[in-house]
């Protein structure tokens, strides 16, 4: 038995829930559309040319969420799922998410996308363990703060061996699955890195360092 890490977006689902969802909020007129679309859109394009601002990124996707109650927030999120997430799912993902469960690894995501996002999606997956950034929520109203590190770069290193430590877990014969450079560096922590429909910067690393490229959308 070993621990099978998985990235979420663009590895485990054809798409960015992170993105998806800031569009999601222009169609359902929860933000300004003009204004909101164009930051969405920068910080992807900064996420992909490896200099997202992390903070200020969180700053703005959290901002819209504030004082929202939990309700408010469950029913937005139930129309996310049917409109948005259902038709990213990828029938070779599940197959590679049961092929892990049949070896009786551990599963677990990794992801940078906070939590209120994400966790339905991985529920859904049939994932039970995840690690992503912490939204606080304080009395069920988000205040737009995060609690702790990031999932995102190093973060996900520095968060995965806190857990590591308090499951008592190890490395040892491990796997994690990603599309994007932005984990290079958990991807080097693992015994059994794979590059899923990488990015071409993560597809160059993987072909230098004989990696296996892989594919769930073919």
């Amino acid at each position: 038995m070993a621990l099978a890490i998985f990235d979420l977006d663009n590895t485990l689902i054809a798409g960015d829930s992170d993105h998806c969802w800031g569009e999601f909020l222009i169609d359902q007129k929860k933000v300004n559309p003009s204004e909101y679309r164009a930051m969405n859109d920068k910080f992807l394009a900064d996420y992909e040319a490896e200099k997202l601002d992390i903070s200020a990124y969180l700053e703005f996707s959290l901002s819209p969420l504030i004082n929202m109650t939990t309700t408010e927030l469950n029913q937005l999120h139930e129309k996310f799922m049917a409109q948005v997430i259902e038709p990213m799912k990828l029938s070779q993902a599940n197959e590679l998410i049961e092929k892990h469960r049949q070896s009786r690894d551990r599963l677990l995501v990794i992801t940078a996308t906070n939590r209120l996002v994400v966790e339905p999606i991985i529920a859904s997956l049939d994932i039970d363990e995840f690690l992503a950034t912490d939204p606080e929520v304080i009395s069920g109203r988000v205040t737009g703060k995060i609690i702790g590190t990031p999932t995102f770069r190093e973060g996900k290193v520095e968060r995965l061996k806190d857990w590591l430590t308090e499951n008592n877990e190890s490395l040892e014969g491990s796997y994690f699955y990603s599309d994007s450079i932005n984990d290079l560096p958990l991807l080097q922590e693992v015994d059994h890195p794979f590059a899923v429909d990488p990015d071409d910067a993560l597809h160059k690393e993987s072909e230098r360092r004989g990696w296996p490229i892989i594919s769930l959308r073919n």
